[in-house]
């Protein structure tokens, strides 16, 4: 399943059109995405045995051009990030990748959807396309055979830094200069885990302005997802709707030479096979 955020109700993206899951449930089901990822397998019970009429005849396409396209989840009580996670992108930037996940958070106030504009607070804001985890079930102490019962979905996600604010402390520090408003734009749908097989084997890739910066796959992470979410239940109790960006690989604008940034009217692609694209404009 897909299951989008539009106009703040979750609905059910099919080829031919997109289902209102409360209203085609008629209550059944709630109206937003994240009370719903631990039902997941009730709700496709519901979607097979009673075929709903679709609400809407945009199919993907169509649904993700919507400008009324919010965040995949609204108000996740976490939202995770791990940093240098790619091989390739710890090289680019003349750093050894970590012994141990290095995780960071974008707050919550900072997600957006997958059509949305963002501002720029200062010269030197930054690209990041990522893997977004999406947690269904959640919990603690999570081994890593079984992490991946854990995930609801992925979708696709957009790490946008401002690099003057996360380097400005000694040592710096990451989470403030990554959680501007708009700068955590997910999306444009949750693809559920059935219908994406290997996380590991994902193609990622961000342009701007039309030119490819990042190109790469998930084989090249540090970090598995599974040892990811393993690492994180260990000290944290994952809870449903949850997000966890990956990392991102080489090909930021930081690691350029020289050295690149957004500029007003810039427009950021960001892609991941089989889970869809994000198209976010500077401001």
């Amino acid at each position: 399943m897909r299951i989008a955020n539009v106009a703040g109700r979750a609905v059910i993206v099919l080829d031919h059109g997109f289902i209102d899951v409360h209203e085609s449930s008629k209550g059944r089901f709630p109206s937003q995405a994240a009370p719903l990822l631990a039902r997941l397998a009730e709700l496709h019970d519901w979607l097979e045995r009673d075929q709903p009429a679709t609400t809407s005849s945009l199919g993907p396409h169509d649904v993700a051009q919507l400008t009324q396209l919010g965040p995949v989840v609204d108000a996740p009580s976490q939202v995770f990030a791990v940093g240098l996670n790619y091989r390739t992108h710890a090289a680019e930037m003349g750093l050894t990748p970590p012994g141990q996940p290095m995780i960071f958070t974008k707050f919550a106030s900072s997600l957006a959807g997958a059509r949305a504009t963002f501002a720029l607070p200062s010269a030197h804001v930054d690209w990041e396309a990522e893997l977004v985890v999406v947690i269904g079930r959640g919990g603690r102490d999570i081994a890593p055979t079984e992490a991946l019962d854990a995930v609801a979905g992925y979708c696709v996600g957009q790490d946008l830094s401002d690099r003057d604010l996360q380097m400005a402390g000694s040592p710096p520090q990451f989470s403030l200069g990554k959680s501007h408003r708009n700068f955590a734009p997910v999306g444009p749908w949750i693809t559920t885990v059935d219908e994406v097989g290997d996380p590991q084997d994902l193609r990622i890739q961000c342009t701007v302005n039309g030119t490819m910066f990042q190109d790469s796959s998930t084989q090249d992470m540090v970090f598995s997802v599974r040892e990811i979410i393993a690492y994180l239940s260990r000290v944290c109790e994952l809870r449903p709707g949850d997000l966890i960006f990956t990392g991102t690989p080489h090909g930021v604008g930081q690691g350029l030479h020289p050295p690149a940034f957004l500029h007003s009217g810039d427009e950021v692609v960001t892609t991941i096979g089989g889970l869809g694209t994000l198209r976010n404009r500077a401001e």
